[in-house]
C-alpha cells in the first residue's frame, strides 16, 4: 500500500504511521519534500527568554510543578527580560519567546510594559508569548502591546487522559476554549503535547491531531515526555525518540504551512536530536537568551540541555550544525509563509 495518496489520513493510517518504527525514514523524506517545497531549507531561530519558573499549576509531569519544593525558583524582573531581547537582537534573532511558568506575579499591567518596552527597543521583531491559559481580556492587552503569537499546548485532547496527567482544578475545556480565544482576538497560535507521556495511547494521539485539525494551528510542538526526578511521574519511561521523529514528520504532512519546532526536549534525549528533527520536518529552532544563571532551575525534566549549542552566544556553532545537517539558519520573523484555512 502507498503511503502518501490522498489529503486526508484515516484514522487507521495514522495509527500504522505512529506505530510503525520501519516507516520512520520514509515518512521523515516525505516530510522533509514537502517542508521544502514550502519554506526551501530556511531554519528559523527563536531566542528563549524563560522568566520564571513559579507556577500555580501542580501538572504531575512537569519539574517546575507548585508542590515541587526542590527548585530554586527565580523570576527575571523587567530589566532582565530587555537585557535578554537585546542580547538576542545583537545576536541576530529576531523573534523572542517569553516563556515561564503560570505565574500570577507578572499580572497584565506588567506584562504589557514588558511588550511594549521590547516593540518600543525592536519594532521589527516579533514576540511570542508562552504563560499558560488567561483570561480572553489579559491576552487582548497582550495582543494590543505588542505580542504576536501565543504557545499553549494542549498536552492532550481526551479528556480521560488530561484527567490523568493534571490535579482537578485543571479543566481541559478552559485550555482548548483559551487556544480558541487566542485564535479569535488575531494571534499566530500554537499548539502540541507530550510523546509517550503516562498512560498515553495511540488513540489519544489520533485525536491529539484531530484536535489539532479543528484548530489550524500556525506553530506546533511536540517533544518526548522526559521525566523529572521531583514528579510523581519519575518512575515511568521517558518517550521513544524515534516515535517522536516520525510525529514531527506526520505534522509536517498533515499541516504543511505550520512552524514546528525541533525541541531541547529532542536535543536532551539524543545528542543530534535537533538536526534529526530537521530532517523530519521541522523548521524552528529556539537557542537560550535566558540568564546564565537561571537556565539550570528552568528544569520541566532532568538533563535538559542548557549549555554550549544550546545557548543563544554559541551562534556559529548552532549554525555549524544546522548547515553540516543541510539546512540554513535565516535572520528573519519567520512568519507562517503559507496557511491551510
Amino acid at each position: 500500500m502507498k503511503l502518501f495518496n490522498e489529503n486526508y489520513y484515516d484514522d487507521e493510517t495514522l495509527k500504522r504511521w505512529i506505530e510503525d518504527d520501519s516507516l520512520t525514514d520514509e515518512l521523515n523524506q516525505k516530510a522533509d519534500k514537502i517542508r521544502k517545497e514550502i519554506y526551501g531549507d530556511k531554519v528559523y531561530v527563536r531566542g528563549l527568554i524563560e522568566f520564571s519558573n513559579y507556577c500555580k499549576n501542580d501538572c504531575y509531569y512537569c519539574g517546575i510543578r507548585h508542590s515541587n519544593k526542590n527548585v530554586e525558583r527565580y523570576r527575571l524582573s523587567k530589566d532582565q527580560i530587555l537585557e535578554c531581547a537585546d542580547l538576542g537582537y545583537r545576536l541576530g534573532y529576531r523573534t523572542f519567546v517569553m516563556q515561564g511558568g503560570d505565574d500570577p506575579f507578572y499580572n497584565d499591567d506588567l506584562m504589557v510594559d514588558i511588550i511594549s518596552s521590547i516593540k518600543k527597543n525592536h519594532p521589527d521583531v516579533a514576540i511570542t508569548l508562552s504563560m499558560g491559559e488567561k483570561s480572553k481580556e489579559s491576552y487582548k492587552k497582550f495582543y494590543d502591546a505588542g505580542a504576536d503569537r501565543y504557545l499553549l499546548r494542549q498536552e492532550t485532547s481526551d479528556l480521560e487522559h488530561y484527567r490523568k496527567l493534571h490535579p482537578e482544578n485543571m479543566i481541559l475545556e478552559n485550555r482548548h476554549k483559551a487556544l480558541f480565544d487566542l485564535k479569535e482576538i488575531g494571534f499566530q497560535v500554537g499548539g502540541g503535547f507530550m510523546v509517550d507521556s503516562p498512560y498515553q495511547t495511540t488513540e489519544n494521539i489520533i485525536k491529539d491531531l484531530r484536535f489539532l485539525e479543528k484548530l489550524k494551528p500556525d506553530m506546533i510542538g511536540i517533544g518526548p515526555f522526559l521525566t523529572q526526578k521531583d514528579t510523581p511521574f519519575k518512575d515511568f519511561h521517558n518517550g521513544d525518540f524515534r516515535k517522536t521523529l516520525r510525529l514531527i514528520s506526520i505534522l509536517r504532512i498533515l499541516f504543511p504551512y505550520a512552524l514546528i519546532p525541533a525541541t531541547t526536549a529532542l536535543g536532551t534525549i539524543n545528542n543530534l536530536g535537533r538536526e534529526m528533527g530537521l530532517k523530519a520536518g521541522a523548521n524552528v529552532l529556539m537557542p537560550n537568551l535566558s540568564p546564565t544563571e537561571v537556565r539550570e532551575n528552568y528544569q520541566l525534566y532532568d538533563n535538559k540541555i542548557c549549555t554550549g549549542d544550546e545557548a543563544a552566544e554559541c551562534k556559529s556553532c548552532l549554525e555549524n550544525r544546522v548547515r553540516n545537517a543541510g539546512y540554513e539558519i535565516v535572520v528573519d520573523r519567520g512568519d507562517v509563509i503559507l496557511r491551510n484555512n
